[in-house]
């Protein structure tokens, strides 16, 4: 991973080697600006009297984690990687428990009330909450790093085909919708639908063929659901047998491959539902947006090798992808979201009953809820140098929490590495 860096005017020069950030430190040149992406500024150098190559954001966005890679555009070089760990999961749990515990209230204290509906008013381009975060994730990165790096322009993974329209007038129909790529993007989401293993006989890393769950000649469809993956001899043994008939001896995995064939498509439906509104936010960045299909970032990564992860699809993304991607040495930012504390007044307990109250104020004596702090303690039971995140309490003695355990501590040993901003980092 390079470093990112600075001039004295807080303007972004080209990222260096880790060995050049620490040189630089250990002579005064150069400050520490932020730990997380790590960040130096120069004292004596500015864009003016600097060389400053152009750089790409390329996003492979996720359900669950979203891959971000900083790629050098004349050489290839993927300088920085980041994968973005969403909570829009527990956003949404967070609100169903919120329902049902104002359903109940509602039920309770005003149950002769006469029902409402359709009151209120959404705007255009609303989103749930769950979906919302994901986008405002990507985003608040996609800012962050074109304030730290020279960028230029940003690639998406989005799904779209019009290209063949232009070299193919006269294609339309179901070879429109499903494109050159087609069997590229199907194949890509069973794999991660069925593990990466035979669903009939569980074996890995072999080559695997899409089977039909009922046989098309049977009357089944080429939908996502009646489709698995096979290794060669269960495909073949299976041919348009009733998969009721081929598993009559493995009722387990019959049962198994039933439910998995009709497991919600709830992921997807996440992606595809903020695909284009991310596509707007990026535009409102004024770089220059490039898109590209999950098909083409997996042909990339396929032709030139390279193992799948969530940051390296994100470095393939689209049709600007190098030839030759530069990625030794690279160890992604791992970022997980875990938003910014509860607005709430007070919390419940199981039986909805108000057991604390909110408080008063979100700073106390320089300090907040999160932030990543050094710890020095001098003295008792646990005198030591320690690294870890606090939580306050209005009186000078804060939680500590490090390596799996808790104490408490107080303010005066502690010094600020990184302020709270609502997520959490680790290498």
């Amino acid at each position: 991973m390079r470093v990112f860096v600075l001039d004295k005017n807080l303007k972004p020069l080209e990222p260096c080697h880790p060995a050049r950030a620490r040189e630089l430190l250990n002579k005064g040149r150069a400050k520490v600006f932020r730990r997380y992406p790590f960040t130096i500024v120069l004292q004596d150098r500015t864009v003016e009297n600097s060389t400053v190559h152009p750089h790409r954001i390329k996003i492979d966005p996720g359900s669950k984690t979203t891959g971000i890679a900083v790629v050098q555009e004349e050489t290839g070089r993927v300088t920085n990687a980041l994968e973005v760990s969403h909570r829009g999961q527990q956003i949404k749990d967070s609100l169903e428990s919120r329902r049902s515990l104002r359903r109940g209230r509602r039920n309770r204290k005003t149950r002769y009330r006469k029902p409402r509906f359709l009151n209120r008013t959404r705007r255009q381009g609303w989103l749930p909450p769950s979906l919302e975060s994901r986008i405002s994730n990507i985003e608040t990165w996609v800012r962050r790093i074109n304030k730290l790096c020279p960028i230029t322009a940003i690639s998406q993974e989005l799904v779209r085909f019009d290209l063949q329209q232009i070299q193919n007038p006269e294609i339309s129909g179901v070879e429109y919708q499903r494109g050159e790529l087609f069997g590229f993007e199907v194949k890509e989401y069973l794999l991660a639908k069925w593990g990466r293993k035979c669903a009939y006989c569980g074996v890995e890393n072999v080559p695997f063929e899409i089977d039909h769950i009922l046989a098309k000649s049977k009357g089944g469809s080429n939908r996502v659901s009646n489709l698995c993956l096979s290794c060669h001899s269960c495909n073949q043994t299976k041919g348009n047998k009733p998969i009721e008939e081929f598993l009559k001896k493995k009722p387990e995995v019959l049962k198994r491959i039933l439910v998995q064939a009709k497991t919600p498509l709830k992921d997807a439906a996440a992606v595809n539902a903020t695909r284009w509104e991310l596509y707007r936010r990026l535009q409102s960045t004024g770089l220059p947006v490039e898109v590209g299909s999950g098909g083409r970032t997996k042909f990339n990564r396929k032709t030139r090798g390279i193992e799948k992860t969530h940051w390296a699809d994100a470095a393939c993304v689209g049709a600007s992808t190098p030839e030759k991607l530069l990625m030794n040495g690279i160890k992604p930012l791992n970022i997980k979201a875990k938003g910014h504390g509860r607005r709430q007044r007070c919390g419940t307990n199981k039986f909805g009953f108000p057991i604390r109250h909110a408080p008063a104020q979100k700073f106390f004596m320089g300090f907040q809820t999160g932030d990543l702090v050094k710890a020095n303690v001098l003295t008792g039971k646990y005198a030591g140098i320690y690294v870890g995140r606090i939580a306050i309490r209005f009186k000078p003695s804060f939680k500590l929490t490090t390596g799996g355990k808790s104490f408490d501590v107080h303010p005066k040993y502690l010094k600020t590495i990184h302020r709270a901003d609502g997520y959490e980092y680790a290498s």
